[in-house]
C-alpha cells in the first residue's frame, strides 16, 4: 500500500469508491448483495487508509463521507428551490371519483383536452418527506420538507443512508423528492435497545424515522440503518428531458441509481386505481415498511402541468388514505355486559366515530383493573384502535382534554341484570391473587342464559340457522326456552305466533334445529360453553375419548377423573377442573339427558375427516391474518385431517404459523422465536 506512486493511489481509490458504490447499489437499492458485509468491510477498511495516507485524491462523493459529519450544534434552515406541496387526501371511492370529475372539467378546457387521462397509483410510504438536490450528478443537499418553503439542513444525516446515492449514474442537475423510512424490524430492534438503556420508545417507525433525521450527531443516524423510496424529479436543467409520464419517471429515477418502489402501478381508468387500492389494503402488514395509503397521479405530465395547484395541494393528485386503525372521541357512559361464564365486562359507550372502515359506537374496556390503568372517566377524550374485524378497544386516553366535569367510573357491587353478587376469583390458592374480572354468583342470571344459548347456537357449536342473538333473546322473553335443551322442544306452532315469525320462518327455524340435533363430538363439548374449553381443547377431546352416542358420553365422562383429563396432551390444569366440574354438576347432566330424549345425536365423522398419515402428523400450527382459498374454519379442519393440532397463540413448540393478509401480533412473535412461517401457497404444498 505504501509504495502507491501519487498516480497509482488516485486511481485506486476512485476504483474502490466505484466498486464500493456499486456493491452499495446491489444490497441497498437492488436487494441483491454480491459480496458478504466483510468483504465490503475490508474494501472500505483499504479505502479510509488510502484516503489517509493521500487526502487530495478523496472523492467528493466518497463512500466514507457518509458518516464523515461532525455532531451539529443545530440545524440550519434552507429555502426550498421548489415549493414542497401535499397531497389532498380521500378516504373512499366516492370522494375519489368526485375528484376525478373535477380534473376532468378543468382538462376539458384546456389545451390538454385530447391527452389521455389516466394514472399512476404508487405505494404511501410512512415516513419523512426529504428533498434531494444534485449538482452534475454529484448530492449537495438533502433538507426536510419543513412548512414546504423553508426546510432544515439534514444532508450528513441523509448521507448516512445507504440508499441514497452520493453519485448519480448520469452528470445532471435536478432534485428529487421522496421518503425517509425505519423499517418494521429496526424499529423492533431500536425499542429493544431503548428499553435495555431506560431510554422511552418510539410508537411507531414513522416517529422513529422523523426522530433519527434530526438527530444532530449523523453517527447515531447511521446506527438506525434508514432506507428510502425516491418517487418524483421535481426539478431538472434540461426540462427538455424530463419524461411525459409519472410511470417512465419512476423508470427513470431507478436508471439514475434511486431506490424506487417497484410497487406502482400503471391504471387506465379510476375503476383500476380503487381495485390497487383495495389490493394493498389487504397487503400493506406484509411489507417491511409502513403503508398508509395510495397516492394517485395523472400520469401525463402535459395534463399534470394544465391542472396545477389550488393554494394548498397539487389539483393532478390525491392521497387515498387507508382506514385509520386509530380514532379519537368521547366515552359518553360506560356500561357492564355479562358474559356466558358470569364475567362482567364494562363497555365504553362512544359518540359514534369511524375507524377502520366502520362506524364505532362502543368499545371494550377489559375490566376495572384496565379502567384504572388507563385513569379513564366517563366525559374522557380518548383514543380507541380497531383492525379489521379486531372489536374496538380504548388504549389511550387524552387528559389535557378534560374540563373537570368528567366523573369517575365505580364497579357494583351487584349484576346489572339480576342484582347478583359480584365478587373477584382467586385464581392462585398459595398467593389468593385475584381475578382480573368480576363474576355474578347467580347462575340463573338472565344474562349468562342468554349468553350460554347464544353461544350453544353458534356457528362452531349447533350452527342452528336463523336462531340469532335477537330471537334468541325474544324466545326467553317469552318463556319458550330457559336452557340450551328448551331449542329442541320448540314446535312450529310456538313460533308463528311471534313477532318476527311467519309461517314459512316458522318451519325453516324449526327444520334447522331438526337438521342440527346431529353433531360431532368436538361441536358438541364446544357447545356447552365449559369454562376453559375452546374450539381447540373440544377437538383434542374427541380425537382421545372415542365414544358412539350421547348415552355413553353421559356415562362415561362423569367417571373421568382429573388426572386422566390431564393426561391429554393439550389439557391443562383449569381446563380439567372445568371439566371435572361441570360433569358432576346434576343440572347439567340433566340438560344432557333431556338433549338425548329430544332425538339429539353425536356422530362418528365421515372418513374424510379421519386423521391421514401426512406430514402434519403431530406437528401444531397457529393461524394469523386473512386467508383467501379458504376460511380459516376450513384451514384447521385441513389441519386436523391430516393429524396436526392448533394452537391459539405462538410458543417456541409451535411448528408452523400460517399468515394471510394483514397477519397480526402472533405474525411478530413467530418472527421473534424463529418460527417458521407458512402462506396458503406453502400449505397447500404440505397438504
Amino acid at each position: 500500500m505504501h509504495n502507491l506512486s501519487q498516480k497509482e493511489a488516485q486511481i485506486r481509490i476512485e476504483k474502490l469508491s466505484q466498486e464500493i458504490d456499486r456493491l452499495r447499489y446491489q444490497y441497498h437499492v437492488l436487494d441483491n448483495p454480491e459480496m458478504t458485509d466483510e468483504v465490503y468491510s475490508s474494501l472500505m477498511g483499504e479505502l479510509r487508509e488510502l484516503e489517509g495516507k493521500f487526502p487530495k485524491f478523496k472523492l467528493a462523493y466518497s463512500p466514507t463521507q457518509r458518516v464523515g459529519g461532525k455532531p451539529l450544534d443545530k440545524f440550519v434552515k434552507v429555502k426550498h428551490t421548489v415549493r414542497q406541496w401535499s397531497f389532498d387526501d380521500v378516504f373512499d371511492f366516492t370522494e375519489l371519483k368526485k375528484w376525478e370529475e373535477k380534473i376532468v372539467k378543468i382538462q376539458a378546457k384546456s389545451n390538454a383536452a385530447k391527452e389521455e387521462l389516466d394514472y399512476c397509483a404508487e405505494l404511501k410510504i410512512d415516513g419523512l418527506k426529504v428533498v434531494l438536490t444534485y449538482e452534475k450528478g454529484i448530492f449537495i443537499q438533502g433538507a426536510t420538507r419543513g412548512d414546504g418553503v423553508i426546510g432544515e439542513n439534514v444532508t450528513e444525516n441523509l448521507k448516512t443512508i445507504q440508499s441514497i446515492p452520493l453519485k448519480l449514474n448520469q452528470p445532471i442537475s435536478c432534485i428529487v423528492v421522496g421518503e425517509c423510512f425505519l423499517s418494521k424490524k429496526e424499529l423492533e430492534r431500536i425499542n429493544k435497545d431503548r428499553k435495555k438503556n431506560g431510554e422511552p420508545l418510539f410508537a411507531n417507525s414513522r416517529n422513529a424515522a422523523a426522530g433519527s433525521i434530526r438527530q444532530l450527531d449523523p453517527q447515531i443516524v447511521a446506527g438506525r440503518k434508514l432506507d428510502s423510496f425516491i418517487y418524483d424529479l421535481e426539478y431538472m436543467e434540461d426540462r427538455n428531458k424530463i419524461p411525459s409520464k409519472q410511470t417512465e419517471e419512476l423508470e427513470f429515477l431507478k436508471k439514475l441509481g434511486f431506490k424506487t418502489n417497484p410497487d406502482y402501478k400503471y391504471c387506465r381508468n379510476i375503476a383500476k386505481v380503487d381495485e390497487y387500492y383495495q389490493e394493498w389494503t389487504q397487503k400493506k402488514e406484509r411489507e417491511d415498511y409502513g403503508i398508509d395509503g395510495v397516492v394517485i397521479k395523472v400520469n401525463s405530465r402535459k395534463i399534470q402541468e394544465t391542472l396545477g395547484y389550488t393554494g394548498k395541494a397539487p389539483r393532478f393528485g390525491v392521497a387515498y388514505k387507508f382506514p385509520a386503525e386509530k380514532a379519537t372521541t368521547v366515552v359518553e357512559d360506560i356500561q357492564l355486559q355479562v358474559g356466558r361464564t358470569g364475567a362482567i365486562t364494562p363497555v365504553a359507550k362512544l359518540r359514534p366515530v369511524r375507524v377502520a372502515g366502520s362506524l364505532v359506537g362502543k368499545a371494550t374496556l377489559h375490566n376495572a383493573d384496565e379502567i384504572n390503568r388507563l385513569g379513564l372517566k366517563i366525559g374522557d377524550t380518548v383514543v380507541i384502535h380497531k383492525a379489521g374485524d379486531v372489536i374496538p378497544e380504548v388504549v389511550e386516553v387524552l387528559k389535557n382534554l378534560r374540563t373537570g366535569r368528567e366523573k369517575k367510573f365505580q364497579m357494583p357491587n351487584v349484576c346489572p341484570i339480576c342484582g347478583g353478587h359480584l365478587t373477584r376469583e382467586i385464581i392462585n390458592q398459595k398467593t389468593q391473587k385475584e381475578s382480573a374480572n368480576y363474576y355474578c354468583l347467580n347462575k340463573n342470571c338472565l344474562a349468562i342464559k342468554e349468553e350460554e344459548i347464544i353461544h350453544f347456537v353458534s356457528k362452531k357449536g349447533f350452527n342452528i340457522e336463523g336462531l340469532g342473538e335477537k330471537i334468541v333473546e325474544q324466545l326467553i322473553n317469552e318463556g319458550l326456552i330457559k336452557q340450551v335443551a328448551d331449542i329442541f322442544a320448540l314446535q312450529k306452532s310456538d313460533l308463528e305466533p311471534l313477532e318476527r315469525f311467519a309461517e314459512k320462518s316458522a318451519d325453516n327455524l324449526i327444520k334447522s334445529i331438526e337438521k342440527s340435533k346431529k353433531i360431532e363430538l368436538a361441536k358438541f363439548l364446544f357447545a356447552l360453553g365449559i369454562r376453559h374449553l375452546g374450539e381447540e381443547g373440544s377437538v383434542l377431546i374427541s380425537r382421545n375419548i372415542k365414544i358412539k352416542n350421547l348415552e355413553e358420553l353421559i356415562k362415561i365422562f362423569p367417571e373421568i377423573k382429573k388426572e386422566n383429563w390431564l393426561t391429554i396432551k393439550g389439557i391443562g390444569d383449569k381446563m380439567a377442573e372445568s371439566l371435572l366440574e361441570w360433569f358432576d354438576n346434576k343440572e347439567n347432566l340433566q340438560i344432557l339427558k333431556k338433549m338425548q330424549e329430544l332425538g339429539v345425536q353425536i356422530i362418528i365423522p365421515n372418513t374424510k375427516y379421519q386423521i391421514q398419515n401426512t406430514k402434519l402428523q403431530g406437528k401444531t400450527f397457529v393461524l394469523t391474518g386473512e386467508l383467501n382459498d379458504f376460511t380459516r374454519d376450513e384451514a384447521k379442519d385441513m389441519i386436523r385431517q391430516g393429524g396436526g393440532d392448533i394452537s391459539s397463540s405462538v410458543s417456541a413448540k409451535t411448528d408452523y404459523v400460517l399468515a394471510g393478509d394483514n397477519p397480526g401480533s402472533k405474525y411478530d412473535k413467530a418472527k421473534e422465536l424463529g418460527v417458521k412461517i407458512i402462506n396458503e401457497k406453502e400449505f397447500k404444498k404440505m397438504l
